[in-house]
């Protein structure tokens, strides 16, 4: 009885790694997802699709749209769709070298977030982070409706490397997640079987 309950309370963390899209993904608005997971406990879970960027809005339109100066200094950064969740809300993920002066959430040592206004006017100004990633809206997932998907194959699991995420193409980020594992996209089959 004791085991039981211990494994029970060993509840799965997956907050700061990725999740990857199996071929098959019934919504399409996960198909060859890379999801980076800022948030995982027995409450549910939270992230961000960090290889869909909206092809019709970029920073500086976004910053137009909240009324926010663009300066020279302004990179002009791509818009990621960051899931169905809130697609109104903006956040940035970013490195560890920034934080707001509001409210930076810390997700590792590699990673933060920061979902405050005042990032964008830094990211204005050229004094924002070295590294980011800006989002509208997330992808959630209730209690143990993560844990269930994983357990039907829909997802992989890998380590979050500030290289994958930052660096790379967004067309690059679905293999070269699946190569962090030791696994090619031929080797998948969206059938999925059970031994």
């Amino acid at each position: 009885m004791k085991e039981t309950q211990s494994l029970r309370s060993e509840a799965m963390d997956l907050t700061g790694k990725l999740l990857i899209a199996m071929p098959g993904m019934g919504d399409p608005r996960f198909a060859t997802a890379v999801v980076f997971l800022c948030a995982h406990s027995p409450e549910g879970a939270m992230g961000f699709i960090i290889n869909k960027p909206t092809h019709d809005l970029r920073l500086r339109d976004l910053l137009t749209q909240l009324s926010v100066k663009i300066t020279s200094q302004t990179r002009n950064l791509p818009v990621y769709f960051g899931g169905p969740v809130e697609q109104g809300r903006g956040f940035v993920l970013h490195d560890q070298g920034y934080h707001s002066a509001i409210s930076t959430l810390d997700v590792t040592d590699a990673f933060a977030m920061t979902a405050t206004l005042d990032i964008l006017e830094d990211l204005a100004a050229g004094r924002g982070p070295d590294k980011a990633l800006v989002l509208l809206g997330y992808a959630g997932w209730g209690p143990g409706q993560l844990e269930s998907e994983l357990g039907q194959n829909g997802w992989l699991t890998t380590d979050a490397d500030p290289d994958l995420v930052f660096r790379l193409t967004d067309a690059e980020k679905w293999d070269a997640a699946l190569a962090s594992l030791g696994i090619s996209a031929l080797m998948l089959s969206s059938e999925a079987g059970r031994a």
